[in-house]
Order: structure tokens, then sequence, then C-alpha cells
């Protein structure tokens, strides 16, 4: 059984809540370690029970080991199923996700659940989240280190006349070959395409005086990385280095100003002060919480009511994007200690020029 399943009993029991009906497959993921893309986890103080469909019998039992395993079959209506599950356990009052589940879902789930009261339940995974265990750390740890590797690799093949599209084929390959699944879709951008900070990439070739983007991460055992670095293909002019300079400053006293009980939202605030004049064109959030998916729980911006905290894993991603010119994002992951942070993302964040 997993150290998160205890969590959330002890997070349960704060909140009066007799038992629980987790839906949500990236919660169940952070609950159980499981990695498919259907399961349920029924929980209460004393009882849990896991179910999936027939597909992932022999993987539910690998992944979710020290808990009951119940499958169903295509023929069988899930929620019947899962009704059923909570009889036999004998709950009479069920929470389940308000903010994950739709009314349709609801309305479905509560024709099955007769004998049962469902309960809606807010906030109660955000908080859980966002803080880490110290083998998720550790775990974390290992994939950042997979992504500065990856980053090492990848920029030997930058050069005039390299595709966009080899780039990123070439970051998939890197993971692929080393154990790991990607963690989403690489960005790779050159030129007027930097400009774009979630930009897919193309069959554009790198040209002299291009600023290129990559934004990658692996999935390691389970935990995500997320780094993103900007180079300068050729040659660099000084727009470029006043760009670069003001992105790399945000992203310096945003790091130098996080440690535990700091406002998510002042640190949003410092970095965009020390972009100076470039933060017109900075219009997304400073970061993001990151484990088991590569957007997790809690968010560094301005509207953020997250406080820092000991053992949260977080993105640092300052950008500014001048259209029909490029764009420079610096992305490191983080992990707050007990007085700062540790970085764990070491991939070189000097301007480079390559190609």
């Amino acid at each position: 059984m997993t150290t998160n399943i205890e969590k959330l009993r002890k997070e349960m029991a704060k909140k009066e809540i007799p038992a629980m009906l987790v839906s949500q497959i990236d919660n169940v993921r952070w609950a159980t370690g499981f990695t498919g893309s259907n399961g349920f986890l029924l929980l209460t103080p004393t009882d849990q029970r896991f179910v999936t469909d027939s597909r992932y019998t022999l993987q539910a039992k690998e992944q979710v080991p020290g808990v009951r395993v119940e499958i169903y079959h295509s023929s069988v209506d899930s929620n019947a199923f899962l009704a059923q599950q909570a009889a036999d356990m004998g709950l009479k009052k069920v929470g389940f996700e308000a903010d994950a589940v739709t009314y349709a879902a609801h309305r479905k789930l509560s024709e099955k659940f007769e004998g049962a009261e469902l309960v809606a339940v807010e906030n109660l995974f955000p908080d859980l989240r966002v803080v880490k265990t110290p083998n998720e750390i550790e775990t974390a740890r290992r994939a950042c280190k997979l992504a500065d590797a990856c980053f090492d690799h990848v920029r030997r093949m930058i050069q005039i006349g390299v595709s966009e599209f080899d780039i990123g084929l070439e970051i998939e390959f890197f993971f692929r070959r080393n154990g790991a699944d990607l963690a989403f879709e690489p960005i790779v951008v050159s030129g007027e395409r930097s400009a774009r900070p979630h930009g897919r990439a193309s069959e554009k070739k790198l040209e002299r005086g291009d600023f290129l983007t990559l934004d990658f991460g692996g999935k390691l055992d389970g935990y995500c990385s997320d780094v993103t670095r900007t180079i300068v293909v050729g040659e660099a002019s000084d727009r470029h280095r006043d760009l670069y300079d003001a992105v790399s400053r945000s992203q310096l006293a945003a790091l130098d100003a996080m440690k535990p009980g700091v406002k998510a939202a002042d640190v949003d605030r410092i970095s965009r002060e020390a972009m100076g004049d470039y933060a017109q064109y900075f219009g997304h959030g400073l970061g993001h919480g990151l484990g088991k998916v590569v957007h997790d729980s809690g968010r560094m911006s301005s509207t953020s009511e997250t406080v820092l905290a000991k053992d949260q894993i977080w993105t640092v991603e300052p950008g500014s994007y001048i259209p029909g010119f490029g764009g420079v994002r610096i992305e490191d992951d983080v992990v707050v200690t007990d007085d700062g942070i540790e970085i764990l993302t070491h991939a070189p964040k000097e301007m480079l020029i390559l190609g």
C-alpha cells in the first residue's frame, strides 16, 4: 500500500469523510501508482479496493500491491460495478471529487448508488499532491538528471539546416532509449516561431540568427521532468542578448525568492519586475507543480493562492515572446527545502550560440 494512500486517509479524517471514491485518473495514479488509463479507488479508514477493467488485470495486481483488486469486463456497467463494491464494503456515505466529476457522470453514478449517499468533496487532492514524499523527490531528481543528459545529447545536432522536426524526434528517441516515456510532446520552435510558447515542431530548418527554444521532459518511473532552454543559432545580435539577459534576470530573481512561507503570487511578481520592459511579452504564469503529471497541483501566477512549503516541486519558467522576432524561455525544476530550494535541473543556462 502506498504512502500516498495513507496521506489521503489522514486528510479524509480531518475533513470527516467516511469513504471516498477516487475516479479522476491523475488522482488515482497519485494515490496508487497505477499507470493505466482506467481505474478507481474506493477508500475508507480501514478498507480499500482498486477497480479497473479486464485490460489491466495483470498490471493492476503488479502496480497496486496490498490493495484488493476488483476487475470488471466490457459487458458490465462500470458504475453498477462500483456501486456493488461500495455495497459489499457497507458504505452508506461516499465522497466524490466535485472538481473532477461532471454533472452527467454524477447523474449516472447516482442512479446506481441507490443505497449510498454521494457527497461532493472539494479541494481534497490539490494540497495533498503538491507536497511530495522523499521517494517522490528522489524519483523526480533522477528524471531531471535524464533531462539534463538529453539536452547535452541533442545540443550536438543543433546547426544551420537541421529541422525542428528532426530535433524533436531525437529528443523522443533519447528518452525512449533510456527507459523513459515522454512527459509531453517536445516543443521545438525557432526563429519567429520561437514567439509561440507552446508551438509544435515543424519542418522549418534552423537559420543563422534564430532563437531556438527546446521545452521537453521525460517520465521516469512515473515521475516527470520539464526543462526549457533557448539557444541562438549561428550568431547573436545585441537584441538577442538583451532579451535573453532580461529573461535570465527574471528567472534568477524568482529562484532567489523561493522559500517556505513565501506566496507563489509574490514570486511571480518578483520575476516580472526583474524582467523589466520585456515583461509586457510575458503572458503565462511563472510555473506549476510537477509530479506524476507534468502539470501537477499548484500554480505560480499572479492569481495563485498557494504558499510555498517544504517538499513542493515546481517549474520556474519565465519567458518573453516578441511577435515577428522570437522568444526566450528558461525553465528549471526545483524542490523547496527548509530554507530555500534545490535546483534539480542543471543544463547550462548561459546564452549558448551553437551551429
